[in-house]
């Protein structure tokens, strides 16, 4: 029996494409081995190119939850502890500064009162950021020494060293600051693996749960598939962009580039995203096929901050986590069903989820037993967040989130008609 098209989803997104709020997306919804899928608009406008369900979206901070988990079987076999140093890993982190004030000179400094650990990358709360997060001294240190986030022309060793350099913006373990903690961590398990963090996390999650579709780049041969990156421009109408925001990516990343961002770089679709969150549902495995332990699934989808860290925790002075989330290991979490808003997840006490830059989101909610996709190519700069433009593709997410609710709970779900 085939997958169930939502019409009722087909024509909200058709809604949202005509407003241009959006160019399109491909959602899914599954609920006990059952989906519904809807999508609409277009991968590529100029050359009229339906968005459809295989098509090939960059997933942008959705590479988080992914990095996180590879990061996690490791921990299982006990390559590391959570609370261990990465100086192990990462010597150039050994003598490591924290900045006095986020927003002052480089050249006041304290030492840093213990060693980040691998809890700190996992939670954010290493005292790494993004440098296009903030002002002044440090964002232009970010930006002249770490480079792009996602198509960067540094290797990791180089890279690393790199970060290493910039102060802290607080002490490890202190605060939460959202950025290149989980970048670090996928060079820290490539290191500790010995190959490249593509080569790592097709190993360890992509070939075993067959994840065809999911990688850093698109092989030529399904260059066809790729949706096409677009935003807004000053009057909010829809343009293609040919870069991500910042200058992250290239319009064609070479062939030869070590570089891979573990917290924002991959690729992929919207069957394989449903694959990967279905773990968040299954206590760890998808089809028999075990990647984590059921306890090292809930250790991850339990929060790991305290009340004021959560409180605290924002980007572009707007909070990180709503009011009725925490954040555990790698993804957020529901506290309170409430109060949790669609962004960043959502749904029943223990759902977990989170989205992407470019427009990308997910949820799965083992208490309810489904799991919510929804990707597209909504891509903003910083100055047009903080304007409220291209913000229209939160309020599109949000609906879905309600359809979706609905929909999975109701008789629909039966199998009727194949797509």
């Amino acid at each position: 029996m085939g997958p169930i098209q939502n019409s009722h989803l087909a024509a909200y997104i058709d809604a949202a494409v005509k407003a241009q709020t959006i160019a399109g997306a491909t959602t899914l919804i599954w609920r006990d081995n059952e989906t519904i899928h809807a999508a609409g608009g277009w991968a590529d406008i100029a050359r009229e190119v339906p968005l459809c369900r295989d098509s090939l979206f960059r997933i942008a901070s959705l590479t988080k939850p992914v990095t996180s988990v590879a990061a996690l079987t490791l921990l299982e076999e006990g390559a590391f502890q959570l609370d261990e140093p990465i100086t192990r890993w990462a010597p150039e982190f050994t003598d490591v500064r924290v900045l006095r004030s986020s927003a002052g000179p480089l050249d006041l400094t304290d030492a840093a009162e213990r060693p980040i650990s691998f809890r700190d990358l996992l939670t954010h709360r290493s005292g790494l950021t993004y440098g296009d997060l903030h002002t002044g001294a440090i964002a232009q240190a970010y930006q002249e020494r770490v480079g792009p986030g996602i198509d960067n022309p540094l290797s990791p060793d180089a890279w690393i060293a790199r970060l290493a350099s910039l102060p802290l913006l607080s002490q490890p373990g202190s605060q939460m600051h959202y950025g290149h903690s989980t970048d670090l961590l996928g060079f820290l398990i490539a290191r500790i693996e010995g190959a490249s963090l593509d080569r790592v996390l097709h190993r360890r999650i992509f070939d075993r749960l067959g994840m065809k579709d999911t990688s850093f780049s698109i092989h030529p041969g399904n260059a066809h598939r790729k949706a096409a990156l677009y935003g807004h421009d000053s009057s909010g109408h829809l343009v293609p962009r040919l870069t991500a925001p910042g200058g992250s990516t290239m319009i064609q990343r070479p062939d030869d580039m070590q570089f891979a961002s573990g917290g924002q770089g991959l690729w992929s679709t919207a069957d394989d995203y449903l694959t990967f969150a279905r773990l968040f549902v299954q206590e760890g495995s998808v089809d028999g096929v075990r990647i984590l332990r059921p306890e090292t699934v809930a250790m991850m989808t339990t929060n790991q901050l305290t009340a004021a860290q959560r409180a605290s925790a924002t980007i572009f002075g707007m909070p990180l986590l709503g009011e009725g989330h925490g954040f555990g290991l790698g993804v957020a979490v529901v506290m309170d069903e409430k109060k949790a808003s669609s962004t960043p997840c959502g749904g029943s006490v223990g759902s977990s989820g989170w989205p992407g830059a470019f427009g990308g989101w997910w949820r799965a909610d083992p208490r309810r037993n489904t799991v919510l996709v929804f990707l597209c190519h909504n891509a903003m700069e910083r100055e047009q967040f903080e304007t409220g433009i291209g913000l229209g593709v939160y309020d599109v997410i949000h609906r879905f989130q309600q359809m979706a609710s609905r929909v999975s709970t109701s008789s629909e779900f039966s199998p009727q008609v194949s797509a």
